[in-house]
């Protein structure tokens, strides 16, 4: 059997990843397989009051011949790879760790350009009291730290502060990580029911502007710029419409491009103006904090240590065997057609 020939319930069960029950809004239902989807139209699942790349790829024209049909808002980027995974959509975003995990699982997809990273304005915080006499990763055994899921990017990054201060994996574990909404857990920390705070973009600006908290640290002051999150597609699709593929991965890259070069005030109003039109009745004020996607690559252009970083990482945690991945495999920048700047007529 090919990979991507697997049954639904047996890649759930091999990925160990949450189910699909709540991958979209009330109402908008699943698509399932794409037997009546025209190739050209790309499903995906979107996030309450976000632009992704791809949505602003898609209203700057940069996504020609393609439409994209949006099928619900995702609860978490392991979810989202494995709608995709599962064929519900076309494409997903998740954590590196993530995608090699499911690589791991021998899930029939492939990362195909990044879509999120840290930088100096994209970054996620650990936040305590300021007050707290917590501060340094040995004060954290024994102490709560509540981010927004388990197994993803900010339990990677705790591990691996924990690990660089040179906690024992014993005493690592005996650090309690919590699961919590994210518009939840600044709330949980003031109110001292944990410890530490996970706390990015508006959530983070709005808990500094009113005080009382102090960073312990941060993924970019921990591991510099880097991209942190891949767009993955099925095989399936890679196989089948290679050109569709293309024009999409390519259309992505454009838009990463033009928000990087673009007045941020501009990237802004655009974001805005795409929010009000989708109809969605989701509130604009978070897009008013953002200020960069973060992604380090050469538009969106995956580089093999952005994921075998994780992947160790996953090693250490025992959540996969050692030389499960071959990290080469996991990805392609086959589909990137995106013109460097003096070879792009277009201007983009």
């Amino acid at each position: 059997m090919r990979p991507h020939q697997l049954r639904r319930r047996e890649f759930l069960a091999l990925t160990g990843l949450t189910t699909l029950a709540a991958a979209t809004t009330a109402g908008c239902g699943r698509a399932s397989g794409r037997s009546r989807v025209p190739a050209d139209t790309l499903r995906y699942q979107g996030w309450a009051g976000t632009v992704t790349p791809a949505e602003l790829a898609e209203d700057l024209g940069y996504l020609p011949g393609l439409t994209l049909k949006w099928v619900g808002n995702t609860t978490s980027g392991p979810q989202d790879i494995q709608a995709a995974a599962a064929g519900d959509t076309d494409f997903g975003g998740a954590f590196n760790g993530a995608v090699v995990k499911m690589a791991a699982a021998k899930a029939p997809v492939k990362a195909v350009i990044s879509y999120y990273g840290v930088d100096e304005e994209r970054y996620s915080g650990f936040y305590v009291l300021k007050d707290s006499a917590l501060h340094s990763a040995r004060d954290l055994i024994g102490k709560r730290v509540a981010m927004n899921t388990l197994g993803a990017h900010a339990e990677a990054v705790l591990d691996t502060y924990l690990a660089r201060e040179g906690l024992h994996p014993d005493e690592a574990a005996r650090v309690e990580r919590l699961a919590l909404p994210p518009v939840n857990t600044e709330q949980a920390l003031r109110q001292g029911q944990v410890h530490v705070a996970v706390l990015t973009d508006i959530l983070r600006d709005k808990a500094r502007e009113r005080g009382g908290i102090r960073a312990l640290l941060d993924d970019h002051r921990l591991l510099g710029s880097f991209s942190a999150g891949t767009y993955v597609m099925a095989d399936r699709y890679l196989e089948a419409h290679p050109r569709q593929a293309r024009a999409f991965v390519t259309g992505v890259g454009r838009a990463l491009k033009w928000s990087r070069r673009t007045p941020r005030e501009e990237v802004v109003e655009r974001m805005v103006r795409i929010v009000r039109r989708r109809d969605r009745s989701e509130d604009t004020e978070p897009l008013r904090y953002w200020r960069s996607y973060g992604v380090a690559g050469r538009a969106g252009r995956i580089a093999p240590d952005e994921l075998s970083l994780w992947a160790r990482w996953l090693e250490r945690r025992g959540d996969i065997a050692p030389g499960r991945v071959h990290v080469p495999d996991l990805y392609t920048n086959a589909y990137n057609h995106t013109a460097e700047p003096h070879r792009d007529r277009s201007g983009s």
